[in-house]
């Protein structure tokens, strides 16, 4: 595996039954990259990234996340990784402080760490005023937030994005990117999946699946002159209608 390259798939596929969910993809992802994962609704998206995350076994292709082999490595895989969804939950009936203690020990953090790490992201997130409120009287947004901060938790490698920023306000939407610009900064890769067309134009490069293969995979930029339109949306649309 390319020191680079944190995620390396090839023909990478998913059935179930006669019907083929995942249809042999091949794409890699390197090191602090931000890379938008695409497709509509049942396009395939969400059960690539379950195998790619170790919790499906892939039918049959290659893939390598985090310089870990996803069929005979998946436990390893699951350590060097974060992940956060829109259905995501933290324990509502637990206070911020209590949320991160929780799964900071859940990813094997020392005490002294978990504290340490609890201070530093109440500290980033602006939450001292509310560190001891149940999560549950929290806002959405303040509540994907502290999900991706969470997430990042162990200092995984590659932190998985499945629809984050889904029913929050656009304001919150671009705060929460920004978050995501700093964590690629600091060299973690971000794999999104999205349905905001506009949050496309955000990634370094973008995928887009079409009934489980990926019809399209270059950079926001080059992928509008390829198809001539102004924006991202409409690259998706012609994709859709093939």
């Amino acid at each position: 595996m390319s020191d680079n390259k944190v995620i390396q798939v090839k023909n990478l596929t998913k059935k179930f039954g006669d019907f083929t969910a995942v249809d042999t993809i091949t794409f890699d992802v390197e090191k602090g990259e931000v890379f938008g994962f695409l497709g509509a609704n049942g396009a395939g998206k969400t059960t690539a990234i379950k195998m790619l995350i170790g919790i499906s076994k892939p039918t049959f292709g290659e893939a390598q996340v985090a310089g870990f082999n996803v069929f005979t490595n998946a436990e390893d895989v699951k350590k060097n990784i974060g992940y956060m969804s829109q259905k995501f939950a933290l324990y509502d009936d637990l206070t911020v402080r209590e949320n991160i203690t929780f799964f900071g020990g859940i990813y094997g953090l020392s005490k002294t760490r978990i504290k340490e790490k609890a201070d530093a992201l109440i500290e980033e997130l602006g939450l001292k005023g509310v560190s001891n409120q149940l999560v549950k009287s929290l806002p959405l947004g303040w509540k994907q937030k502290i999900s991706f901060s969470v997430a990042l938790l162990h200092d995984p490698k590659i932190v998985f994005l499945d629809e984050p920023t889904g029913g929050v306000d656009p304001i919150t939407r671009r705060q929460f990117w920004e978050l995501i610009y700093k964590a690629a900064s600091q060299g973690t890769t971000i794999f999104v999946t999205t349905h905001y067309m506009d949050e496309a134009e955000y990634c370094d490069r973008v995928s887009i699946m079409v009934n489980g293969k990926i019809e399209a995979l270059n950079t926001p930029k080059n992928l509008k002159e390829q198809f001539k339109v102004a924006n991202m949306n409409d690259v998706f649309l012609m994709l859709a209608r093939g």
